[in-house]
């Protein structure tokens, strides 16, 4: 059979089974983490977080139309849209690892194919495809409604077209391949960037195929000039920057950068000198290989910051000259920006013709597409305009598109030259003006600042740069690096180079990288995150293979049962790896040129990823869908890798067809079907609805009209899908703390959203703008008493929200106090008749300094006076003093005129018995990975929250109907008392709910519960203990807890008789509703 059809038609069937697969596991409503968030979008066509993805949001809503348009198909039908995107990607996969295997065995496509040379390539096609089909990071990603289902697609495509070009270059209009790949990139930038990074080994196809046209010695003279001027050029421009960052308090200029760009300059001539070195007769090949792939990286470099960034920039300054120079309406300058840029390639298009210029003409054509498939962003804008619910960044203009693209609300960290995190700033830099759209102009912010740092404090390629401590990023290093803070909170040293080198190998590289890269192609131990490396029980790669696994982690055979059982827990002795390491090696010997293109592939979606993210320490959740792409390219690896085999197997069968056969049906066995026998459980999400049903119960645990505080990703994302989606209490203004702290998420609060009516915030827009009142500090005024209580509203708007030529703004006091008008707040139910109300709500800031999100949410309350309920999703505020006011109504916590007073009782009672939905907890085989678990115990909290409460009324048969309502409601099978977690906070937590079934009277659920959790702990003592060395230094606090929570557990059971009534609760509350 010819190879052409056969490889089609058996593609295809590799095609509809990946697609099989993942539309059988894909889970039926939305997801945690951004999926809520990208479902919602693509239901009302509204704007995620930046930078955005337009198409995806395009796509999904095609898909959710054509499931029906209704709300409860339309996560569905953007989880399918992940899964078939996926699922087309195993498709071209598959005809990537052809296409490299059959030019190994040297066959043509239009060559008839013997037994021997179809099963080879058809074998290996399988093999690799399938691999990567049932690979725990691609799979996880294939069955949900995010974003990198849709990239890995393009991704695919983009590599399979140019080798698709590679096999026509010859033949007459081969170069409308490298456009469509040019136009499938300009989409997916729609979508994701993960895409462009298969720039490098795009080129290196052109490179290897069209070597033999190239005039080696005019390219290589034109490189070391331009090169020699780009790096005088870089030279003057860091030089430049140097100076311009002198000021009085930093006088030293800083020229490290500029002698860089000279040291990158004599390093990028010499390699060049070094590889032509290698071998002198070929010379013109090695040193083609080394310009091209340093043009690969400029090219590479040229579409992420010039195409993507700075044309659009250019276009917001055009507008803004329009709009305030020429006063001519918002978009009027974008529109003639791109007019121009049209005209030019037009020219450029005529005369690259008129020349016969046909790689400036090719080059032209490749940067039009691009652009139209970018054009995508566009639709971001429109949509931004009509004020969606989902409305992130507000880009509703050129300008704010700039800062939307660029993810400036995120920040940036240096990549190349840097701050050391013990660094302290010596003065602000100006990183130029910033704009932003008023009614009929665009009006300055003032400058944009950043800090800057003494030379001292700076170091080449810093990978310990980040000195904030809001998500406890410094103290990860310190930690990391053994470094000590002092009692005045300075640092006892400073990171030197050798500790930089070690965080970057052995955090980034190795924790964050490789052991993701081996929990795919080696084995998984569980999904429990781990946060550091030394930690021996969470979330490490293993291989099932005893001995080695005991020499690394300590003996796996004395985990605990919940872990050893662990559905994650995946053993594949690293037979994917294997195959893949002997397919790399047999790549390479029998056809470098192709191992170096995927080689490129491999490094630059999966080494160069972690060279660009410097990821700090304490991510709030694993990261393994980032390095999917490096993983793609190691599964064509894998699938050659049937090839070796094949060769082995020959030695011993003569016949090249059977030992083919041979080859491929053991490879088979071993690699794909023993990866989807073990991972199946844990990628299954058919029948799991957590999230939808977590965000209800926070909804409905809410008042009408309610405003809710959300602290995360996963009590807001899914808190909007419901709301936008499913149309579930529409009426509640879920607020995100953290997007509190830029001036255009609180100005979304002026306005009606959805049935929420406005919210005053006291300040006007003006007083917020930009970066006013982002920062403002605790500063004693000693005209006003100590023991005096500042009314909160006349603090927020007379005193901070009083306006100065500085913009410099403090507050005098920390003791605060809201008045309450007990008729009314008893009216409109903020509080009970029996409530011991206050006079007046009085608190003290436990802060120095309260930054913008801060101000918002205390403005909020202020200006709100009682008005309409207040909720938070925590009972901790981030130190702002209220936390005694708080009231569990439910999953979530209402601010009351009442103090200490816990519970709302007959309201959540109603609540949990009427409202609450456990995400099919109760049917058996759904398995709950470890963030889904944290949320199914804070369900189980509130339950034994509101049970402790009733039994502390002698209400105690309501109790135990709430207990056993919970019990029942989660299988012990899918959700145990007893788990190993991080910290053990699964365990506290069923001590917790063990309390209750005490204090309830409840001795048989007692018990049941007291022996999961029993079990665990003395699984965990007995782990622990048979650890040695560093191991067992480094789990000795996991240890003590254990120890401490089975004493726990004993003075539990001696202390409440089931006989007696025992007064009083022995858990400290600071353990419920733990976040």
């Amino acid at each position: 059979m010819q190879f052409t059809r056969i490889n089609n038609l058996v593609g295809w069937v590799v095609c509809f089974i990946a697609c099989t697969v993942y539309v059988l596991t894909a889970e039926p409503g939305g997801s945690f983490w951004d999926c809520g968030e990208f479902v919602s979008s693509c239901y009302r066509l509204q704007i995620p977080h930046p930078p955005g993805a337009p198409l995806f949001v395009i796509l999904g809503r095609l898909f959710i139309v054509l499931f029906g348009d209704g709300p409860m198909a339309a996560s569905r039908a953007v989880n399918i849209m992940s899964a078939l995107a996926s699922g087309f990607t195993i498709l071209f996969l598959f005809w990537t690892i052809t296409h490299f295997a059959r030019r190994i065995i040297n066959v043509k496509t239009t060559d008839t194919l013997n037994g021997g040379q179809l099963w080879s390539i058809m074998g290996a096609g399988v093999v690799g495809a399938l691999a990567y089909t049932f690979s725990d990071s691609f799979w996880y990603s294939a069955v949900e409604g995010e974003v990198y289902a849709l990239s890995s697609f393009f991704t695919a495509i983009v590599f399979w077209a140019i080798l698709k070009w590679e096999n026509h270059a010859d033949e007459p209009g081969a170069d409308r391949w490298i456009v469509f790949i040019f136009f499938m990139m300009g989409l997916s930038i729609g979508v994701h960037l993960l895409n462009l990074l298969t720039i490098p080994a795009i080129v290196m196809v052109y490179y290897f195929r069209k070597k033999d046209n190239f005039n080696y010695t005019v390219i290589r003279k034109w490189f070391l000039r331009l090169t020699a001027i780009g790096g005088v050029l870089a030279f003057i421009g860091a030089l430049i920057m140097a100076n311009a960052d002198v000021t009085e308090r930093n006088p030293s200029m800083d020229s490290t950068l500029a002698g860089l760009m000279i040291l990158a300059t004599a390093l990028a001539i010499g390699l060049l000198f070094l590889v032509e070195g290698i071998n002198k007769q070929k010379k013109t090949l090695y040193g083609g290989i080394y310009i091209f792939f340093v043009l690969a990286c400029i090219i590479t470099g040229v579409v992420q910051v010039g195409v993507i960034q700075y044309t659009v920039k250019f276009a917001g300054t055009f507008d803004r000259w329009f709009v305030n120079g020429f006063g001519m309406p918002f978009f009027s300058g974008f529109a003639f920006f791109f007019i121009i840029m049209a005209g030019l390639i037009w020219y450029g298009l005529k005369y690259a013709a008129k020349k016969n210029w046909a790689y400036l003409r090719l080059g032209l054509w490749c940067v039009t597409f691009m652009l139209i498939g970018y054009s995508t962003y566009l639709t971001t804008m429109i949509r931004s305009n009509a004020n969606p619910s989902v409305d992130m960044y507000n880009v509703d203009n050129p300008i704010s598109l700039v800062g939307y693209l660029g993810r400036e609300q995120y920040g940036d960290f240096p990549l190349l030259y840097g701050q050391k995190f013990t660094a302290r700033p010596v003065d602000l830099k100006s990183n130029g003006m910033r704009y932003q759209k008023a009614r009929d102009k665009y009006i300055e912010l003032g400058e944009d600042r950043k800090y800057a740092f003494a030379p001292a404090d700076k170091m080449i390629f810093p990978r310990v740069w980040d000195m904030s401590n809001d998500q406890n990023h410094a103290d990860y290093y310190a930690f990391f690096l053994g470094i000590n803070r002092m009692n005045d909170g300075s640092w006892e040293r400073d990171p030197t180079q050798a500790d930089n080198i070690k965080f970057f190998l052995q955090y980034q590289m190795n924790w964050m990288y490789f052991r993701y890269f081996m929990w795919n192609f080696a084995g998984k131990q569980n999904d429990n995150q781990g946060l550091f490396a030394g930690n021996v029980r969470d979330g490490n790669w293993i291989t099932g293979i005893k001995p080695l696994d005991k020499f690394i982690y300590g003996d796996q055979n004395l985990m605990p049962d919940s872990l050893k059982n662990n559905k994650a827990h995946n053993t594949l002795f690293a037979l994917p790896l294997i195959l893949g390491l002997l397919g790399l090696f047999y790549h390479l010997k029998k056809r470098g040129d192709d191992f170096g293109v995927n080689f490129l592939m491999f490094f630059f979606t999966g080494f160069a990823i972690v060279l660009y993210l410097n990821q700090p320490g304490y991510q709030p959740r694993e990261r393994d869908y980032a390095y999917v792409g490096s993983f793609y390219a190691f599964a064509v690896w894998i699938g050659i890798g049937v090839l070796k085999v094949r060769d082995w197997l020959g030695k011993a069968v003569k016949q090249a067809g059977t030992s083919a056969m041979l080859a491929t049906f053991i490879c088979l066995l071993a690699v794909p079907v023993l990866m989807a026998q073990q991972e199946w459980d844990d990628h299954d999400r058919s029948k799991k609805v957590l999230a939808p049903d977590l965000a209800k119960d926070y909804l409905e645990s809410c008042a009408p009209n309610a405003i809710l505080f959300t602290f995360g990703d996963n009590d807001t994302y899914p808190l909007w899908y419901a709301q936008e989606v499913e149309g579930i209490r529409r009426d509640v203004r879920v607020i995100n703390y953290s997007l509190l702290g830029i001036d255009w998420y609180i100005n979304q609060l002026r306005y009606k959203v959805n049935e929420s009516a406005p919210i005053d915030v006291i300040w006007s827009p003006e007083q917020i703008e930009g970066g006013k009142r982002d920062y403002i500090e605790y500063r004693p005024d000693p005209n006003i008493p100590e023991n005096r209580y500042y009314d909160l509203y006349d603090l927020m708007k007379n005193y901070v929200g009083k306006d100065n030529e500085q913009n410099e703004y403090s507050y005098p006091v920390k003791k605060v106090s809201v008045a309450v008008d007990r008729d009314f707040v008893i009216k409109n139910g903020t509080a009970n008749a029996t409530d011991s109300i206050v006079g007046e709500m009085r608190f003290e800031i436990g802060k120095n300094a309260l930054m913008k999100n801060d101000l918002a949410v205390l403005n909020v309350i202020a200006a709100n006076k009682w008005q309409r309920p207040i909720y938070f999703t925590s009972p901790q505020t981030e130190g702002l003093g209220i936390d005694q006011f708080l009231r569990r109504d439910g999953m979530t916590y209402r601010l009351v005129p009442v103090e200490n007073d816990r519970v709302n009782t007959n309201w959540m009672l109603d609540k949990v018995t009427n409202k609450f939905r456990f995400g099919n907890a109760n049917v058996p085989g759904v398995y709950f990975d470890e963030e889904n678990r944290r949320h199914l115990n804070s369900i189980r909290t509130a339950y034994a929250d509101l049970a402790l409460d009733l039994a502390s009324k002698n209400r105690k048969e309501e109790a135990r109907k709430v207990l056993h309502q919970v019990d029942s409601m989660m299988l012990e099978s899918n959700f145990a008392y007893g788990m190993s977690s991080r910290g053990n906070m699964h365990n506290r937590n069923s001590l917790v709910f063990l309390e209750a079934c005490y204090l309830a009277g409840d001795t048989k659920l007692a018990e049941k519960v007291a022996a999961s959790v029993k079990k665990d702990l003395e699984q965990q003592v007995r782990f622990y203990n048979s650890l040695t060395g560093r191991k067992a230094e480094a789990m000795d606090p996991e240890k003590r807890g254990a120890e401490n929570y089975l004493q726990a557990i004993s003075q539990m059971q001696t202390m409440y008789n089931p006989q007696l009534q025992i007064p009083g609760k022995m858990m400290a509350k600071d353990t419920v509703g733990n976040k």
